[in-house]
């Protein structure tokens, strides 16, 4: 999971895939952070891909560094609403504060609750690690 993590961070931006009915959805996101071991995102919660993931709970993770590698991160999330993981996501990406509080009613924060992480290159074997 640290890996993802430092890869996505790494990265800035990551985009992310949700289904809305059959049709995938992709959309940029940038906020990731670590908590109790697991891997985190932050949306807001009147947002369609927290509807859709809400309704479908798998999703994919997708971004490219510097260095010309890629990961894909494949798992299911789920909505964490318990403040003080709130707190710890603005504490850790403080330039959220701007658009949301803890106290807010949209600020919404989701974790892994299982998947699997990939790191890509053109020039080797992809490296496969749990989340």
């Amino acid at each position: 999971m640290k890996k993802a993590l430092e890869f996505l961070k790494e990265s800035g931006t990551f985009y992310i895939a949700t289904t809305e009915g059959d049709q995938p959805r992709v959309r940029p996101f940038g906020a990731v952070f670590e908590h109790e071991g697991k891997l985190y995102i932050v949306t807001n919660n009147t947002k369609p891909s927290f509807k859709q993931m809400a309704e479908n709970s798998k999703v994919e993770i997708s971004t490219m560094n510097q260095k010309g590698q890629w990961i894909r991160v494949t798992g299911e999330v789920a909505n964490d609403d318990r403040r003080e993981v709130k707190e710890i996501a603005l504490e850790a990406m403080p330039d959220l504060k701007s658009m949301y509080s803890v106290d807010d009613g949209v600020f919404a924060v989701l974790y892994f609750t299982k998947g699997t992480a990939a790191i890509y290159s053109f020039n080797g074997e992809p490296e496969i690690f749990p989340l």
